[in-house]
């Protein structure tokens, strides 16, 4: 899998750009402030409808314009598929494949990228939320359907709180409506949380064995590198300080989802005195161990990095693995070399040399280890118009 093309309209520093792409090795070079992020942001927003570094879509819209438009020409075995979505801030964006709409969910899978950026080092140091949001882009890299399940869970989280909220203090008639409305958003937060877990579940199964391989080879310190689910929503009455000694969660979707409605009763009167979801999968954490001690608070930043790498190149291999047709996924590395010491600096520029498609950004050129390079893009930015080009350099 490679994309042939990239073209941006009003996405971030772009009002428009045209970049020719390709199999093997392609760096964007420029200086801290250039554009060099925006594109290859732009190419994990076809793949994931997200992006890495912001949490809404308005930031990705150029300041002035309307919308942004992101179109690529997508190589997948041997079949060529042009995947556009167009960005409206307040308004639900739009999607077309071959020219043809569609709903932006239905080009989840046509790209899969894997991107390794500075802003990895959270997934390891970061908190709960950080750990949640990587496993869950890669159950839908994995399975795009879940997608939809990830979706839907979160709206009823929404929904169930803000029904929460406004029984908070509610006595009589009034708090009994309140509850028996509860028992009904109750069965949907069970269903699709025990079908959002055992994705999760499944998906780290996965992922450890490549995970731990990969740390091996980046550290030199093999089985270093340990994960585990930690189901702090089905067990909120556990304190942050305990949740370590949490058993593991059942794996048969039907007991996930009784276990769940156990947690809800047993909530509920702190969810309403807090009034908010305090049941589900959305308060879960995943343990991340290097030499058997979690890695939040006690991994040495090298540790730090070689952890964040692994999950990165895991997830690769994982990914390839099941690719099938389709081949590897796009790797992308955004200016992580000038962090990276000499060993994981060379590890990763091995790795990534078998990768059929790479795109390396980074301020200096020299920071690029030699024969990754590749073909060499220039990012400039106009500090008078604010706007950014790229060019072959």
């Amino acid at each position: 899998m490679h994309v042939e093309h990239l073209s941006l309209s009003d996405f971030r520093s772009y009002p428009a750009a045209e970049v020719e792409l390709g199999p093997g090795a392609t760096t964007l070079v420029g200086d801290n402030g250039q554009g060099k992020t925006n594109v290859v942001e732009a190419l994990g927003y076809l793949a994931t409808l997200g992006s890495h570094r912001v949490a809404t879509d308005a930031a990705l819209v150029r300041a002035g314009a309307e919308r942004a438009v992101v179109r690529g020409r997508v190589r997948r075995g041997g079949r060529t598929a042009l995947v556009e979505l167009e960005i409206t801030p307040g308004r639900a964006n739009r999607a077309r494949v071959n020219k043809a709409p569609v709903r932006p969910r239905e080009v989840l899978g046509l790209l899969r990228t894997v991107l390794f950026a500075p802003e990895d080092l959270a997934v390891v140091k970061g908190e709960p939320d950080q750990r949640r949001r990587f496993v869950d882009d890669l159950l839908v890299a994995l399975q795009p359907r879940t997608a939809g399940v990830r979706a839907d869970y979160e709206r009823v989280v929404r929904q169930r709180s803000a029904l929460l909220r406004s029984g908070r203090g509610l006595r009589g008639s009034a708090a009994a409506g309140v509850e028996s409305t509860l028992e009904v958003w109750d069965a949907q937060l069970a269903q699709l949380g025990a079908d959002l877990l055992a994705a999760r579940l499944d998906t780290l199964e996965q992922l450890a064995p490549y995970a731990e391989a990969a740390y091996g080879a980046v550290s030199g310190v093999p089985g270093a590198l340990t994960t585990r689910y930690r189901p702090r929503g089905l067990h909120p009455q556990v304190r942050s300080a305990d949740a370590g000694s949490l058993p593991d969660p059942p794996r048969e979707r039907a007991e996930l989802r009784d276990a769940l409605l156990a947690a809800a009763a047993a909530a509920r009167r702190a969810e309403l005195d807090r009034g908010t979801t305090l049941v589900g999968p959305h308060r879960d954490d995943v343990d991340l161990l290097v030499n058997a001690m979690p890695a939040r608070g006690y991994a040495s930043h090298g540790e730090s990095w070689s952890a964040a790498l692994a999950l990165r190149l895991g997830s690769f291999d994982l990914l390839t693995e099941t690719g099938g047709e389709d081949g590897e996924p796009v790797l992308v590395l955004d200016d992580v070399f000038a962090e990276l010491d000499a060993r994981r600096r060379g590890h990763l520029a091995e790795r990534a040399l078998r990768a059929e498609q790479v795109l390396v950004t980074a301020a200096v050129a020299e920071d690029v280890p030699p024969g990754l390079a590749g073909r060499v893009l220039r990012v400039e930015r106009d500090l008078a118009t604010g706007t950014s080009t790229v060019a072959a350099a």
